[in-house]
Parts: structure tokens; C-alpha cells; sequence
């Protein structure tokens, strides 16, 4: 069973490292406003979809050397780097003014993603003793969960009623709060072994 109080430093750890999960998440709204705002510079249906497939390819060959990254310059270095590129993407996004600049922006998302995807995991695996993985593994997809509705309806309302550009700026701070919040409380230790 998950114990929120155990010894040691794998709780409060988690408990950081969950909160700037949820800080994160709320600034994370679905990646359909990445292709509505190309949609919006000119982009073509075909050429959004291209975008996001760049995306993706920068994702996959990002996320074996990210592994390898991490476990050399440790987890938590590596994740602050993708949550600083996510805001960079949004502000980036928030700011675009043509095509041009948004296959770049496209491509670094993609980078972000490989960053972060399973390195968070690789960090949760790390904070907890072995017999809580699954639990906190859970709790994680919980948090993230929890926040894919909100984000998007807020990023939706500051679409319809400020602009696109207040939709990625709320996301952009909300990446830089998260990150701030890993890089003061976030201790990354392993805890003992159980």
C-alpha cells in the first residue's frame, strides 16, 4: 500500500515532484491548439499534420539519448530542460508570425517530448521505494489526467476571449512555475531500497 508518511525523503520528494506534475499540466492544453494556431498562420490541413509529424519524429529520436542523459547528468536536470523548451515552444507559439518559425517550433516540441515523456517515469521509479512504483506510477497518470480537461478549456477561453497568444502564454508560465518548483524542492535522491 502507498504511504504518504514513510521516512526518509521519498514522500516530500514525490509530493514536489507531483505538484509541479500539476502545475504543469494545467499550462498543458491538448496539441490541437498547436495545429489550429499553424491553421491560423496559413498552414494548410496537410501542412499541420507534416508539422506535428516532424513533431514526432524529433520525439522518437530524441527519447533513447534523453535516457542516456539522464542517467549520466541525472533525471532532474534533463526535465527541467524539457519543461524550459515547453515554454520556450509556447512563447514561441504565443509569438509566431509565420510558417517558418513554427516548423522549428514544431521540431523543438517534438525534442521537449522526448526530454520528458519517460524520463518523468524513470524519476517517479527513482523516488519511491520498489514496492510503491505502481502506486506512484498511477498517481502521476492521475495528476496528468486530472488536468487535461482544465487546461484545455482554459486555453480554449483565453483563445475565444484574449487571443491565441494569451493560451500559450498561460502554458509557458505555467512550465516555467513547474520548473521552479522542481528546481528548489526537487532533491531527486533514491530512497532507500526496500
Amino acid at each position: 500500500m502507498f504511504q504518504w508518511k514513510q521516512s526518509g525523503t521519498a514522500s516530500p520528494t514525490l509530493r514536489w515532484f507531483l505538484l509541479a506534475t500539476f502545475v504543469f499540466g494545467i499550462g498543458n492544453s491538448s496539441d490541437m491548439f498547436l495545429i489550429l494556431r499553424a491553421n491560423q498562420l496559413g498552414a494548410s490541413n496537410i501542412t499541420a499534420v507534416l508539422m506535428f509529424a516532424c513533431c514526432n519524429v524529433m520525439s522518437v529520436l530524441s527519447s533513447y539519448p534523453a535516457g542516456i542523459v539522464s542517467d549520466r547528468l541525472g533525471r532532474k536536470r534533463v526535465l527541467i530542460t524539457g519543461f524550459l523548451l515547453f515554454a520556450g515552444v509556447y512563447l514561441g507559439f504565443g509569438m509566431a508570425g509565420n510558417l517558418g518559425t513554427l516548423w522549428v517550433l514544431f521540431a523543438v516540441y517534438g525534442l521537449y517530448q522526448g526530454l520528458t515523456d519517460g524520463i518523468a517515469k524513470a524519476l517517479i521509479v527513482d523516488l519511491v521505494p520498489a514496492t510503491e512504483r505502481g502506486a506512484a506510477l498511477g498517481l502521476q497518470a492521475t495528476v496528468l489526467g486530472l488536468c487535461t480537461l482544465p487546461a484545455s478549456l482554459i486555453a480554449g477561453f483565453l483563445w475565444q476571449y484574449v487571443g491565441p497568444a494569451a493560451a500559450f502564454l498561460f502554458g509557458a508560465g505555467a512550465a516555467l512555475i513547474a520548473t521552479g518548483i522542481m528546481a528548489v524542492f526537487l532533491t531527486g535522491r533514491r530512497p532507500a531500497a526496500a
